[in-house]
């Protein structure tokens, strides 16, 4: 659903992007099919980033209907895959090269969403599984219903998770946990997710919209270019020693001091 001020840029391929001002929207829009993904779909995912406004400071990503998404359409896993598209035996049957650059094709779905200049925000309901997980994890935060169920299956399928969703998975809840996880492939629920930081909040199915939108407004209420510094800084401070980091907090603070003062450096 969008409401009356938002602008739609983009509409296709199981994916709409509406703006409306600060606040993007990615919706997953095929409920049917319990938003399963797709190479076009993640096209149309990576065509939404680079379509993104300079004023979008925010960026909330839904799934329509009871699910958030299901993963990967169980189309790609037969003979002829989807049409017009290469199906997985072509691609295992192709040289590393072209295997490596249609994988990274496919990640580039899952990338921007941690650009230092906007706040992603995932809001999840139903089941987030394999593909769907990795995306609710390229997201900076999770605001989940009190129906979500994650899952990594892709291991269970005899394939590995490559969409980027590995390192947030450990960043979150650490290596064994994340082992576990993945090797099992077991549902991961509300109370756990919560209690392990997958989610950052969990709430009642009919309340979701409106939590989101909650944190989205207490965000924006703090001054873009803090909060910009502020998540550069969180970002990289897991590969800098803790003196690195104190003189990159240091590098920071003075860049805000300069702007906030009008001293051009």
């Amino acid at each position: 659903m969008t409401a009356p001020n938002d602008k739609t840029l983009l509409d296709r391929d199981g994916v709409r992007l509406t703006v409306d001002d600060a606040v993007a929207t990615v919706t997953l829009t095929n409920p049917a099919k319990r938003n399963a993904q797709s190479p076009a779909l993640w096209r149309a995912l990576a065509e939404a980033g680079r379509l993104l406004p300079g004023s979008v400071r925010i960026v909330v990503l839904r799934g329509e209907g009871q699910s958030f998404s299901a993963g990967l359409d169980r189309q790609a896993f037969t003979p002829e895959g989807f049409e017009g598209e290469p199906s997985f035996i072509d691609l295992a049957r192709g040289s590393d090269e072209a295997l490596d650059a249609e994988i990274s094709a496919y990640q580039s779905a899952f990338t921007w969403w941690r650009r230092n200049d906007i706040v992603s925000i995932a809001a999840v309901q139903g089941h987030a599984i394999g593909a769907g997980f990795q995306l609710a994890l390229a997201c900076d935060l999770r605001v989940c219903a009190e129906d979500v169920q994650f899952a990594m299956r892709e291991t269970s399928l005899g394939l590995v998770p490559d969409l980027g969703g590995t390192q947030p998975l450990v960043s979150l809840v650490g290596y064994a946990r994340a082992l576990e996880i993945c090797t099992t492939g077991r549902f991961v629920r509300a109370a756990e997710a919560e209690r392990a930081g997958l989610a950052n909040l969990v709430v009642p199915a009919g309340e979701l919209d409106g939590a989101v939108h909650d944190l989205a407004a207490a965000i924006l209420a703090a001054p873009r270019d803090a909060v910009v510094e502020t998540k550069a800084l969180l970002r990289g401070a897991a590969e800098r020693t803790y003196d690195e980091q104190r003189v990159a907090e240091r590098a920071a603070q003075g860049r805000r001091l300069r702007d906030l003062a009008g001293v051009g450096e």
